[in-house]
C-alpha cells in the first residue's frame, strides 16, 4: 500500500512517500501553494502520479493535545481531500515534526539557509515515518 505524508503549511506543504511494503517513508517534495482549492488539486495529481492509496495528513494539535485554528484549518483541508478529490485520508497527530525535522537535518549538517528548502518534507516524512511505525 502506498501512502503519502502531508505537512500541510500556510504557504508551503511538504510531501512524503512511503515504499511499496509500508516501512520507509522519503520526501518527495514541497508544494508552495496557500490557496487550499489549489493545493488540494496539486496534492491530488500527486497522489494520482504516486499511486498512492491513503494520504496521512498532518494534524498539529497544541502540546496539550487540543486543537486550535491550524488543526481546524487542516481538519477543513482533510473534508476538501476527501469530498471533493475522493481521497482515503487520515489525519495524524504531528506535533513536534517539525522541530524532529530541524533536528535531523542539523545532525545531517545542512546548512539553516538549504533547511527552509527541504524541511516541510522532511516534516512529512517524520508524520508518515510516525505513522508507519504506529502500524
Amino acid at each position: 500500500m502506498i501512502l503519502l505524508g502531508v505537512d500541510c503549511g500556510e504557504k508551503r506543504t511538504g510531501v512524503a512517500i512511503c515504499d511499496s511494503m509500508g516501512i520507509l517513508a522519503s520526501p518527495v517534495t514541497v508544494i508552495h501553494e496557500a490557496n487550499k482549492k489549489k493545493l488540494a488539486l496539486a496534492v491530488t495529481e500527486l497522489a494520482k502520479e504516486k499511486r498512492a492509496d491513503k494520504i496521512i495528513l498532518g494534524l498539529p494539535l497544541r502540546t496539550d493535545g487540543t486543537k486550535g485554528d491550524k488543526a481546524q484549518a487542516c481538519e477543513a483541508f482533510a473534508a476538501l481531500l476527501r469530498d471533493q478529490h475522493g481521497l482515503d485520508v487520515v489525519l495524524w497527530d504531528e506535533r513536534f515534526s517539525s522541530t524532529m525535522a530541524h533536528q535531523s537535518l542539523g545532525a545531517a549538517n545542512v546548512k539553516a539557509k538549504d533547511r527552509r528548502s527541504i524541511v516541510d518534507a522532511v516534516a512529512a516524512c517524520v508524520i508518515l515515518q510516525s505513522y508507519l511505525d504506529r502500524r
